[in-house]
């Protein structure tokens, strides 16, 4: 099972893991799961940091690395066609970090692990991780 972690996943997983669901934990530890973290959330991390609206511990230069080690993460590469995929979305919502997220899920055949309701609002398969 190829799950791929939006930011809040991500985030909640290494500094408030108890917001996740057990069911959600119990997937995303399954020996069966590969667990796949995007580019679009790296820049998501840097932007955010940069603008001071996400304390982190550690600089995202070192905390990004240490979290894909640390959740067994491997990577997932922005492609010209992801980005055209994106582009191609109904505009119910605007992020583009989201809308990326839903491209790459829908292009690779992967599950979206995601705090945020409105991607019911877009065909693709994902799991919401809240409680």
């Amino acid at each position: 099972m190829r799950l791929l972690l939006d930011t809040s996943v991500i985030l909640w997983s290494v500094t408030e893991e108890h917001r996740l669901s057990s069911r959600v934990l119990e997937s995303m530890r399954s020996k069966t799961a590969l667990l796949y973290m995007s580019a679009v959330t790296a820049w998501e991390i840097a932007i955010k940091y940069a603008l001071n609206s996400l304390p982190l511990h550690m600089e995202p230069a070192l905390f990004i690395p240490e979290v894909i080690r640390g959740l067994a993460m491997q990577t997932l590469d922005i492609t010209s066609s992801h980005a055209v995929d994106a582009g191609r979305l109904p505009q119910h919502h605007r992020d583009p970090f989201d809308r990326m997220l839903i491209a790459q899920a829908n292009a690779e055949g992967m599950t979206l692990l995601t705090t945020d309701r409105v991607f019911e609002k877009y065909k693709v398969e994902y799991v919401y991780c809240g409680r």
